[in-house]
């Protein structure tokens, strides 16, 4: 496959009236399941503290690192070393370690069963960064989530109900520098499960999406734009209306192969219970419904967790 060297993907202003804001973004998405926005209202000073955070977590021991590694969760918590994720179907695992914060539930909420406890690192202000920047993201979430409705003829407020105690999960993730044969690509080529996937820190190059000509289209977003791309959640709920489109993050070259990676995606989640039913206003003679039976937030995920080797 070719990679395209125009970056085709412009950036998008959250600012503005929201329907101008929504028929741009439906454009992007639409066409290539990626989008990109500025002005989302995530605090500078909030990703500077997390990803400092980050950092000073990924700067330990490996030993340190993995006695916050639950085996048998799916990776749904805590740290998960390198060699462990794959993508689906793919031969080799990708060159990446991470770690994962969920949301903060109260004692007895009815979630509990589907989304464990979050465990906290002996890093100096990594419990207070994270919990700061998921819930920035969560806000942003919620106002791309509008603009995605008004594009969808739905209410805006439509994804409130399901996302709201949803099993988002926020992950933060390195890259080491490159060997000189390195075994594999740092992230393979794949599609997210949840809804959108919000994304800070995708300047470092590497980040490529595959359009539907079968050409690899680098995503070159601004100095502290979000990258958001749909899901496959939200794939499955408007019958492919709106495509998860597949991406990699691609080996560097050069100097950059020589410097680490660091990034943070914030995968929002419906809520565990929600049930996935094609949206009647996505069906229609000529795009036919795809997932006639239902199926629960959760299941679907287990599902895909299994086939990325996380379960």
């Amino acid at each position: 496959m070719t990679t395209l060297t125009a970056d085709r993907l412009s950036p998008v202003s959250i600012g503005g009236r929201p329907a101008d804001f929504s028929q741009q973004l439906m454009h992007d998405f639409r066409t290539y399941g990626f989008g990109v926005v500025t002005d989302h209202g995530i605090p500078a000073g909030a990703v500077r503290e997390a990803e400092a955070a980050a950092r000073r977590l990924f700067a330990l021991p490996d030993a340190a690192k993995r006695q916050w590694h639950i085996k048998g969760t799916g990776g749904a918590r805590g740290y998960t070393p390198f060699g462990v994720e794959a993508a689906k179907d793919a031969a080799e695992v990708d060159q990446k370690e991470f770690w994962h914060v969920g949301r903060e539930l109260p004692a007895g909420h009815r979630y509990a069963a589907d989304m464990p406890p979050n465990i906290w690192p002996d890093v100096p202000g990594f419990r207070e960064a994270a919990l700061g920047i998921f819930a920035a993201f969560e806000a942003a979430g919620a106002r791309l989530l509008e603009a995605i409705a008004i594009g969808l003829d739905l209410p805006a407020g439509f994804f409130a109900g399901p996302t709201r105690d949803g099993n988002s999960v926020l992950r933060f993730l390195h890259y080491p520098p490159q060997p000189a044969a390195p075994n594999g690509i740092r992230a393979a080529a794949h599609e997210d499960i949840n809804v959108i996937t919000l994304l800070l820190g995708a300047e470092e190059a590497g980040l490529e999406l595959l359009t539907r000509e079968g050409a690899w289209l680098p995503v070159k977003p601004p100095e502290g734009a979000l990258v958001v791309n749909i899901g496959d959640m939200l794939q499955r709920l408007t019958n492919h209306v709106l495509p998860s489109t597949t991406h990699r993050v691609a080996n560097p070259v050069g100097e950059a192969a020589r410097r680490a990676r660091y990034s943070m995606p914030f995968f929002l989640h419906f809520a565990p219970d929600y049930l996935i039913e094609t949206l009647p206003g996505c069906i229609t003679p000529e795009n036919p419904d795809r997932y006639p039976e239902g199926l629960t937030a959760n299941a679907y995920l287990l599902q895909r967790l299994r086939e990325i080797r996380l379960l």
